[in-house]
């Protein structure tokens, strides 16, 4: 059964792939210093909502540990719902590593108390003058990947997307298979 599960994307992402969440802090220097992308002070993890007694309970959990958290840090949240029925929690802090750190916070828990098949994705937004880019990691995979939609329509820069994928390769754990670098549009943040 484990293996059809593997195949279907149906495989609960293992608590050790949280830990690669913070290579992003690295590669966000290479980001910085050596491309002049900059973080937006934004970031936002998206899961699945199960309907059910044991998940509003833990999302009411959520809420109070966030609001913990923003005591020691200063992280600013809100949970939002988007339009295919994924919960976001959106995380807004000056301090990058903050909001990293807060992010793997929160996976672990959604993992820890069984939801950690309903991770979608956590995902980062940095700008590169007026250009947005996301790094999005993959809960399933365990990889990023570089998303840079343009204009007002549904289309991205994929050229500019190859390129930052390989510049970080070295940093990151980059998505190998360019066919899984799937689109998000309307992210929340």
């Amino acid at each position: 059964m484990r293996f059809i599960d593997a195949l279907l994307g149906r495989v609960r992402p293992a608590a050790s792939k949280t830990e690669a969440l913070f290579s992003i802090t690295t590669a966000y220097t290479t980001l910085e210093t050596k491309l002049d992308i900059f973080h937006a002070d934004v970031a936002g993890i998206c899961f699945k909502i199960i309907p059910s007694t044991t998940f509003e309970r833990l999302r009411a959990d959520l809420g109070e540990l966030l609001t913990l958290t923003k005591r020691e840090t200063a992280t600013e949240y809100k949970m939002v719902k988007d339009s295919f029925g994924y919960l976001w929690i959106v995380l807004r802090d000056k301090d990058f590593e903050d909001i990293v750190t807060t992010m793997h916070l929160i996976s672990n828990t959604l993992i820890e108390n069984g939801f950690g098949e309903s991770l979608l994705s956590s995902v980062f937004k940095f700008k590169k003058r007026d250009r947005v880019i996301y790094m999005i990691y993959n809960y399933k995979s365990g990889n990023f990947y570089p998303f840079i939609p343009m204009g007002d329509g549904r289309q991205r820069d994929e050229q500019y997307e190859l390129k930052l994928g390989t510049l970080l390769r070295n940093e990151l754990p980059v998505e190998r298979d360019i066919e899984k670098w799937y689109p998000m549009w309307d992210i929340p943040l």
